[in-house]
């Protein structure tokens, strides 16, 4: 999934580089979708412009750090939850890292515009869906290897553990 988006991100900001412009948007749906070239620095809603190095270093520092951590889940919920967010957090980190106007300083390419709402692009939806399932699964409890907060641990061999670690 996550090499699936990540591709997807990248061919249509090829599209967009191609095809958008940012002072001619093009409209479909009747103007509720437009096709809007943008070249960010900052971070969502440009928050941060001029501050590049800084959203280059953490996204860097998340998709290792869900890389080291990934070979723990078990359950297909955090598989797509962290596989939308390695994507869309790489896909942006590709842009930072070899866009202009230099390495680590480079713009992220968006292209999406709704009404009232900030240019975007695929790897931003990424971050956003994946980031939201992350949350969800929280909030329920669930566990990275598919059990629930409310459930005790079991050892390999079956036998339950309390919280101090004895074997029941």
């Amino acid at each position: 999934m996550a090499l699936a988006l990540l591709a997807s991100d990248f061919i249509t900001k090829q599209i967009a580089l191609t095809h958008f412009s940012g002072t001619d948007p093009t409209e479909t749906l009747g103007g509720l979708l437009k096709f809007t070239l943008v070249f960010n620095s900052g971070g969502a809603f440009s928050i941060g412009e001029g501050e590049t190095w800084f959203f280059t270093t953490v996204k860097m520092m998340v998709v290792v750090l869900m890389l080291v951590v990934s070979p723990r889940i078990r359950t297909p919920l955090w598989a797509v939850s962290f596989g939308l967010v390695i994507a869309g957090a790489a896909g942006n980190l590709v842009d930072r890292l070899f866009r202009d106007p230099s390495p680590w300083e480079g713009r992220v390419v968006d292209w999406i515009q709704l009404p009232h709402w900030p240019v975007f692009n695929l790897a931003d939806c990424g971050v956003v869906c994946g980031s939201a399932l992350v949350m969800w699964a929280s909030t329920r409890g669930i566990r990275l290897d598919g059990t629930r907060a409310s459930e005790a641990p079991t050892e390999p061999g079956g036998t339950e553990q309390t919280a101090e670690g004895r074997d029941q």
